[in-house]
């Protein structure tokens, strides 16, 4: 029997490993698991090129709880190892029996899958454990090894009877760590971070019914026998060549991955690329509508199938991490940190090559089937403008594809719209005006007084819409967005031409006093304007800056303009061309233009959505009284 002392430089390494090894002390399962499947995929690869005699056969990981006498056990049936080279990747920490395997085997191992990082990954175990043993049978024809360590740096190393080529590790697990002797635990975290391992991972038994014979009785029960369970997949769809899978195959996976929705996805994208970085996964997009953060921390990140993390951020482009699914990436450490994202040139490699296929999937599938791309266009809409506003490279791209709905409910991509509107919709300085609205009920006046100019008029109503305006009208030249309902028509789309008021000079200024005596002071500023006959007497609009502004604001933007505590303000457009507006100009007593004044501002104010409380149930009143 051999003793020593691991070779460490430090002598209080396990209390380090516990408190700073890993954030999350469940980890250490998933370590266990890793360096299991890569003591089995070591075995698959050794004998696939011949470089040992031994079966493969079809391997699995067990893991066991034994409660009575407080252990855990993580039993493979790999490479295994001898005395030797227990001293060596066992006491040596600091060195990796995966990392010399891989350059040994560089060129035939490169696709085999393995983790790396065997030493430290193992020492996760005293995070729990106040005791660990290996027993290990090497596949070399050499005698068994027994390992047992207390969590100092003292360990023992003597020869085992085994026979099973393989590796057991029995934790003894911490008093205050005992939920790690509980199945439901367990189970939980082996289907959190080894649901995909390439792998199959026992964990206890189940009862399974045997077929009956096609000659069975009518009223025969069917057999059961007890089979291993089987809690992973090990080939999950995203490992798969995408010629190999149906659409069925997709959407049984997203079932898989996400049990608890019901709704099939809308679409997916199939990444796999080998250089210059290596990555495999699938993108769904789920029907969003409008809500931007519901969805977030649906992705989850795997390296060589074992699960590191929901939390994408920094690998995932921001707008994309509203969708869900899978990626796979042997580039990227299973101990992930925030700050090693933001340095890793290979991580911003994979982001821009994400956003690149994204963006030409969505292309594609715009090219290939414009009516069905039109039909979604509402529930994905929220990412493609959201990517447009935070990604250049992919406004860029996005600029063939992005959908531009009327309130008629026909779509334009830009270039279409710009060919549409050019001759009826260009003002007098050569400026291409787009007119859109937010909401069509709110709206509806002002709308169809557009629609009976022949404009056309967009339905943007996304909570990001004025940060999409600002964007497009600072990429594209001589082009502004204006909402339907921020100014009289013709103010909107000024032609050269210009209306000629029924009232004299004198009368406009005596009526826009008699307005001003009776309007709420500070929040309506009086304009007259000479406009159809037919138009309404007035019009509440709010400046179109100050209104952007605010709804900027509303969603992460515009603060620094300081519209945060700014007071609600109009313009209150008075039609001297309208009959109702003379009326009150020439009204016999004050006390009737008064009452009309107010009439119209409440019906103006009303067709808004302005009058409220106190102020609507007097004008309810009052129009009550008109009637009687």
């Amino acid at each position: 029997m051999a003793t020593g002392k691991i070779n460490v430089s430090v002598e209080n390494i396990f209390p380090l490993i516990k408190k700073f090894l890993y954030s999350d002390h469940e980890i250490f399962l998933r370590e266990l698991i890793s360096n299991g499947t890569d003591a089995t995929l070591k075995l698959k690869h050794l004998t696939s090129i011949g470089e040992i005699d031994v079966a493969y056969g079809n391997p699995k990981i067990e893991v066991k709880i034994d409660k009575e006498n407080k252990t855990l056990h993580v039993i493979d049936q790999g490479v295994g190892m001898t005395k030797d080279e227990v001293e060596k990747y066992i006491n040596e920490v600091a060195f990796s029996g995966a990392e010399e395997f891989l350059e040994k085997y560089k060129d035939s191992a490169k696709d085999s899958g393995i983790i790396g990082h065997f030493g430290l990954g193992f020492y996760s175990a005293f995070m729990v454990a106040n005791k660990v043993e290996i027993f290990t049978k090497s596949y070399k024809d050499e005698p068994a090894a027994h390992w047992v360590c207390e969590g100092t740096t003292d360990f023992s190393l003597e020869e085992s009877d085994r026979t099973e080529r393989g590796t057991e590790i029995i934790l003894h697990i911490n008093e205050e760590d005992s939920q790690f002797l509980e199945e439901g635990r367990i189970s939980e975290l082996l289907v959190k971070y080894n649901k995909f391992m390439p792998v199959p991972i026992k964990f206890g038994t189940k009862e399974e019914e045997l077929p009956l014979p096609e000659d069975a009785e009518k009223d025969a029960k069917p057999e059961t026998v007890e089979v291993d369970n089987i809690i992973n997949n090990p080939t999950p769809a995203w490992t798969k060549q995408p010629a190999d899978l149906e659409d069925e195959d997709y959407k049984g996976f997203y079932r898989e991955l996400y049990p608890m929705q019901f709704e099939d996805p809308l679409f997916h994208i199939h990444l796999n690329v080998d250089y210059p970085f290596n990555l495999t996964g699938i993108l769904y997009f789920p029907k969003m509508g409008q809500d931007m953060n519901m969805q977030k921390d649906k992705i989850q990140l795997y390296q060589n199938q074992v699960y590191v993390t929901d939390n994408v951020e920094g690998i995932v482009p921001e707008f994309l991490t509203m969708l869900r699914g899978v990626i796979d990436s042997p580039d990227i450490p299973l101990n992930v940190s925030r700050s090693y994202l933001q340095a890793d040139g290979a991580v911003k490699k994979i982001s821009s090559y994400i956003t690149r296929k994204v963006a030409d999937k969505l292309k594609a599938l715009f090219t290939n089937n414009r009516e069905d791309f039109e039909k979604k266009w509402n529930d994905i809409k929220i990412v493609i403008e959201y990517g447009m506003l935070s990604e250049d490279k992919f406004f860029e791209k996005a600029d063939k594809f992005a959908l531009y709905p009327t309130v008629d409910n026909t779509y334009f991509t830009f270039e279409e719209l710009q060919e549409k509107i050019k001759d009826n919709q260009t003002d007098k300085d050569g400026n291409l005006i787009v007119l859109y609205a937010s909401n069509t009920d709110a709206q509806h006046s002002y709308i169809e007084a557009a629609k009976d100019k022949g404009y056309q008029v967009l339905l943007m109503d996304s909570p990001i819409v004025s940060h999409l305006i600002q964007k497009l009208e600072s990429s594209k030249e001589k082009i502004s967005f204006v909402r339907v309902d921020g100014d009289n028509i013709d103010n909107l789309i000024k032609k050269e031409e210009e209306k000629i008021s029924k009232l004299s000079e004198e009368e406009k200024e005596k009526l826009k006093a008699d307005f001003e005596k009776v309007i709420p002071a500070g929040k309506y500023t009086v304009q007259l304007e000479a406009m159809d006959s037919n138009a309404s007497p007035l019009i509440i609009t709010q400046p179109e800056f100050m209104r952007r502004m605010k709804e900027m604001q509303q969603t992460g933007g515009g603060g620094m303009f300081g519209m945060g505590n700014m007071p609600e303000m109009y313009n209150l457009v008075v039609n001297t061309n309208h009959e109702l507006i003379s009326e009150i100009l020439n009204s016999k007593t004050e006390k009737k233009q008064e009452r009309l004044i107010k009439q119209s501002l409440d019906l103006a104010r009303l067709s808004q959505n302005l009058l409220k409380g106190e102020e609507l149930t007097a004008f309810i009143k009052r129009s009550f009284d008109m009637v009687k």
